[in-house]
């Protein structure tokens, strides 16, 4: 039963994979050749419905999907991308984003235990608000390092243009993981 339950959890890990590939489509082109996608939110997502382990899996087959070629990385693709591209930050911080934001709830809001519902909206917001703080700080990092700019230009750059989008992204991550994480521990369980 437990190898039933593990190809369950692959085949998630793949799917969210394919999710993420896919919102690097769903675009909107900034003056700073970053731009807003649905990318950040689907890879946070993941950690927060798989867990630390399946949701950054997912992550990680995206990021190698993209170090192979094909152009996930906002249309873009490559290793050079991923390792000195303007968005590389990004890219490494969504991997451990989900993992955090995954580990985060899986300690404070374990799925075998019943839970308020207040309880479960705090936990929920508390573990998505720190993997996209997680995820603003490794592009800010990244930015730092690789474009060789000021912390107050990265800040500029990587995360004020982006603060609005996020809060919505922020809200849907919420929803979408009070709703689903349920029903993706009865399935996979």
């Amino acid at each position: 039963m437990k190898n039933v339950s593990l190809q369950k959890k692959l085949v998630l890990s793949a799917m969210f994979a394919a999710l993420v590939c896919v919102g690097c489509f769903i675009q909107i082109p900034l003056p700073g050749g970053i731009p807003i996608v649905l990318q950040d939110m689907l890879c946070m997502l993941s950690g927060l419905l798989l867990g630390p382990i399946f949701g950054s899996l997912a992550v990680l087959i995206f990021l190698l999907l993209g170090a192979i070629g094909l152009p996930v990385y906002s249309g873009k693709a490559g290793l050079h991308v991923l390792l000195n591209g303007p968005t590389s930050g990004f890219l490494w911080g969504y991997l451990l984003a989900a993992f955090l934001g995954g580990l985060f709830l899986a300690l404070l809001l374990p799925q075998n235990k019943e839970h308020g519902k207040a309880a479960q909206w705090i936990f929920i917001t508390l573990a998505a608000l720190l993997a996209t703080v997680t995820a603003f700080a490794c592009g800010v990092a990244g930015g730092m390092l690789i474009m060789r700019i000021s912390f107050s230009r990265a800040l500029a750059g990587y995360v004020l243009p982006f603060i609005p989008g996020n809060l919505i992204k922020l809200a849907l991550m919420v929803l979408l993981a009070k709703k689903f994480r349920p029903v993706i521990y009865n399935y996979t369980n």
